[in-house]
Order: C-alpha cells, then sequence, then structure tokens
C-alpha cells in the first residue's frame, strides 16, 4: 500500500482525500496558493508546502513544482482530485516519469479520451453508439457550414479538447453559426489552449446519465450503477442523484454492459465515469469519459457502501479488486446537491467574501463535504462549488424530504449561495416526480422567485444588525443584573430573530 500522497488539488475534494488516506494510515501533503494559505486542506494534512501566487497557472497547474515538491516531501504518488491537472495526459506521464505514481489511468489512456474527436473514432470502432456528427476537428467556418447541413439543426459545437461546457454552443439556424463558431474557439482556445472544435446533432430535452466504473491493472472491470445528472445549467451539473428514475432494469443493463464496452475499448483502470445522452425515444449515446474521480461520486458511495477514494488508492497501489460485479450491491436512494458561491437572483452571478456565520446539517443520512469554517475566504479565483450536500433515504422520496430538511439547516453566512435554488428544485412537481431533462433550469426556474432580495434584503441585514445589538445587550444585562429583565429581553429578541429565519 502508498504510504504518502501529494495531493495536487486544494479545498473541498483535497479534505475528501485526507479524510480517506488519515483513515488507511496514509501521509498528506498539501500544496497550497498564496490566497489559500490559511484554507482548511493546509491545516489538515501531514505536511503542506507553499506553490505560487493565487492564480492557477502560477500555482495548482504548476506540473513540474508539484512534481519537486512531492519529491522533496518523500510522497510516493500524487491524487489529481479534479479539474486542475486530474485528466492532463502530459501531466499523467511527468509524474510515472519521475518515478511516482499518478492516482488514476494512465496518460495514453487520458490522451485518447480526451480528445473529443478521437474518443468517436474509439467508440464507433467498439460499436458504441455515438451521438451522428463530425468525426474530425473543424477549424474553418466553410467546412462547419457544410458539415451542419449534413447533419441538419439544430447542431451543438463542442470543443475537441474540450469538457465541463467550455467551446459549446447550440446552433438552431445558418445565421447563428459563424458568431457561435468564433464564439467556442475563443473560449476554447483560453480554456484548453486549442481552438479546434467539432459537430454534433443537438438532442432536444435529453436526459444526462453516466456510470461510474472501476478498473484493476488485472484487467477486472465492474460498474456500481449509474448517476442522473440531468438538472445542469449550462451544461454544468447542480444536482445528481442514484439511481435515476428514467432507467428500468433492462435499459440500466444494455447502458452497464455498454459502459464496461467503452472502458475496455481504452484499456482504462482505477475509477472512471462515463457519460451517456438518451434522447426522447430512450435511445442512449456515448457522450465521452471522465478519467478521474466526480464531484458527484458521494451519491455511489452513499448506494454501494463503497468509498471510491479508497478504492482508487488500492488500485494504484497494484491491488486487485476486492469486488466482483456480483458482490455489487446498490441500497437505497441518494441525491446530492451542489452549493455554489453564486447570487441566483442575479443569473447566478459569482459571489466572494469570508464566511461569517456557518451552521452545517447534520442528522441520520446526511453528509456535507465542504472546506468551509468561519472565517474563510472565498475568492475570486478559483471555481465557485465550495459545499456538497448529500443525502440518503430508504427510497427518493425520503431522500428528498431529508434533503429539504437538511438544506434548510444549512446556514452559510457572508457570500450568496446556490441554496436557495437548491430549495426550489427540491420541492418543484416535475423534479419530485422525476418528469425533467437537461431543460428543467431554463423552463422552470426564475431566479427572482426565491430568497429575499434587493431591498428586502437590505432591510431584513439592517433589523438583524439592530437584533444582534439587543441580543449582546440582553446578555450583559442578565449577567450583570441576574434578573428577569435581561432573560425577557433575550427571549423576545430569540423569538424575532428566529421568525427572520
Amino acid at each position: 500500500m502508498i504510504k504518502k500522497i501529494l495531493i495536487a488539488n486544494r479545498g473541498e475534494i483535497a479534505v475528501r482525500i485526507i479524510r480517506t488516506c488519515r483513515e488507511m494510515g496514509i501521509e498528506t501533503v498539501a500544496i497550497y496558493s498564496e490566497a489559500d494559505r490559511l484554507s482548511l486542506h493546509t491545516r489538515m494534512a501531514d505536511e503542506a508546502y507553499f506553490i505560487g501566487p493565487p492564480p492557477v497557472i502560477e500555482s495548482y497547474l504548476r506540473q513540474e513544482k508539484i512534481i519537486e515538491v512531492a519529491k522533496k516531501a518523500g510522497a510516493e504518488a500524487i491524487h489529481p482530485g479534479y479539474g486542475f491537472l486530474a485528466e492532463n495526459a502530459d501531466f499523467a506521464d511527468r509524474v510515472e516519469e519521475g518515478g511516482l505514481i499518478f492516482i488514476g489511468p494512465t496518460g495514453r489512456t487520458i490522451r485518447s479520451m480526451g480528445d473529443k474527436t478521437q474518443a468517436r473514432h474509439t467508440m464507433q470502432a467498439a460499436g458504441v453508439p455515438i451521438i451522428p456528427g463530425t468525426m474530425v476537428g473543424i477549424r474553418d467556418i466553410e467546412e462547419c457550414r457544410l458539415e451542419a447541413a449534413k447533419i441538419g439543426y439544430p447542431v451543438l459545437i463542442k470543443a475537441s479538447a474540450g469538457g465541463g461546457g467550455k467551446g459549446m454552443r447550440i446552433v438552431y439556424v445558418e445565421k447563428e453559426l459563424a458568431s457561435a463558431m468564433r464564439g467556442a474557439q475563443g473560449e476554447a482556445k483560453s480554456a484548453f489552449g486549442n481552438p479546434e472544435i467539432y459537430l454534433e446533432k443537438y438532442l432536444e430535452h435529453p436526459r444526462h446519465i453516466e456510470f461510474q466504473i472501476l478498473a484493476d491493472q488485472y484487467g477486472n472491470l465492474i460498474h456500481l450503477g449509474e448517476r442522473e445528472c440531468s438538472i445542469q445549467r449550462r451544461h454544468q451539473k447542480l444536482i445528481e442523484e442514484s439511481p435515476s428514475t428514467l432507467l428500468d432494469d433492462d435499459l440500466r443493463g444494455k447502458m452497464a454492459q455498454t459502459a464496461l464496452s467503452v472502458a475496455r475499448a481504452c484499456s482504462y483502470h482505477n475509477a472512471g465515469t462515463i457519460e451517456f445522452l438518451l434522447d426522447q425515444n430512450r435511445n442512449f449515446y456515448f457522450l465521452e469519459v471522465n478519467a478521474r474521480l466526480q464531484v458527484e461520486h458521494p451519491v455511489t458511495e452513499w448506494v454501494t457502501g463503497l468509498d471510491l477514494v479508497g478504492e482508487q488508492l488500492r488500485i494504484a497501489s497494484g491491488e486487485p479488486l476486492a469486488l466482483t460485479q456480483e458482490e455489487v450491491k446498490r441500497n437505497g436512494h441518494a441525491i446530492e446537491s451542489r452549493i455554489y458561491a453564486e447570487d441566483v437572483g442575479e443569473g447566478f452571478m459569482p459571489s466572494i467574501g469570508t464566511i461569517r456565520h456557518l451552521n452545517v446539517p447534520g442528522g441520520y443520512g446526511v453528509r456535507e463535504d465542504s472546506a468551509l469554517y468561519k472565517g474563510c475566504e472565498i475568492t475570486i479565483y478559483y471555481d465557485p462549488l465550495i459545499a456538497k450536500l448529500i443525502t440518503w433515504g430508504r427510497d427518493r422520496s425520503e431522500a428528498i424530504e431529508r434533503m429539504k430538511r437538511a438544506l434548510g439547516e444549512y446556514e452559510i453566512g457572508g457570500v450568496e449561495t446556490t441554496i436557495p435554488f437548491c430549495q426550489f428544485v427540491m420541492n418543484n412537481p416535475r423534479f419530485v416526480t422525476g418528469e425533467f431533462d437537461t431543460h428543467f433550469v431554463e423552463e422552470e426556474f426564475n431566479g427572482q422567485s426565491v430568497g429575499i432580495a434587493g431591498e428586502d434584503l437590505k432591510e431584513t441585514a439592517v433589523l438583524g444588525a439592530i437584533l444582534f445589538q439587543e441580543w449582546e445587550k440582553s446578555k450583559t444585562i442578565g449577567l450583570v443584573q441576574g434578573n428577569q429583565r435581561g432573560k425577557e429581553n433575550r427571549w423576545k429578541t430569540q423569538g424575532i430573530m428566529q421568525g427572520l429565519r
């Protein structure tokens, strides 16, 4: 077993990896930028090393520096988490060339799946259904027009080297094509250093379903069931759950076997996710491989009882899978609400600031993954995902009710968050009945319909400040005079504050 690892990441996912390592007796090394000097992951790790200024290009993306720190600290392996360098084939190769273990698939596998057009060729050759579209990258607008006409509108422009919704545009008519292509190319070049794009037929009202797989270095391969990821905005997932309300046993079995075929086709090992889109006729198509641990992995952990980070570490240490497919058992239903530092009343605009108040929900069937603490800073430099709230229930209805309760308890003061949005989803009839698709947010959600906004918010803030002063005053009176007046003031103020909540 690996004895010491460096975590090439920050925030919530770094904390989550540290916790499993601690349980397994594995020492951890954290890296941090100037902005993260006081972050929770730097304090929880056994060792922490400064890596550079806040911008990621000068800190968390410095490949050679990270490898140098790992060697200096005596780490045997590097866990990339998700984002940053997690799906960077060159980094995986450099880690291995440096005599360290990369906790993930090989650079060759990442490279084969990272280029989306190459991945489409690989899947087509393996007999995996793919969405109709181009099989090579496009850089010229005239070529783009010809291919779009062959495919038929609407079409989806996608970055060849992309992911996470970057470099993606929907085009409904030809006159929109040129500007959409320029926008997609510019975003792709900025995000991935490669402006090349390709076209796919745009599936209207699809469902987004993914399968979690585990594969060791000896050819053993299993799946852990599906996750439903259709509640998303601009191709960014917001709510995930397992199992999906859409799949019956027959369709689930077909998709699972296809996911395993995809993993075999690219010689996959370690933890990974095979993503699909389902059209309105329940036909499914390969979307992409996420060659890393997913943000939404906790819902799979809840229903299977498996620690996916622990499984990653065992596979990277050279151990065979401890489970066969027949031994994988799934129990109940799990839902994850992603909590972003964003103002849902202002079009999901990022929100920065200091966490002034924090109340984390708990109780049976509730899990909170974050790196939050009172006084921590939410900055402009990193992704606005600050926490994940996950609930489990014996069935979907119980998981939803538990999520409602947990979201009601969750208080994060100092920045705006997407908690009100998550509450909206849990109470929406379409979500409750399971009759939704990837257009749910744009069709159902009006940011002004949740929470308190504008002048109401300012008025409440002023009233809250006055009440806080009265509360502090009443405590002083009670302590000094020891009389009934202090108690009565506290009871009255506490009642008003509870009403505001």
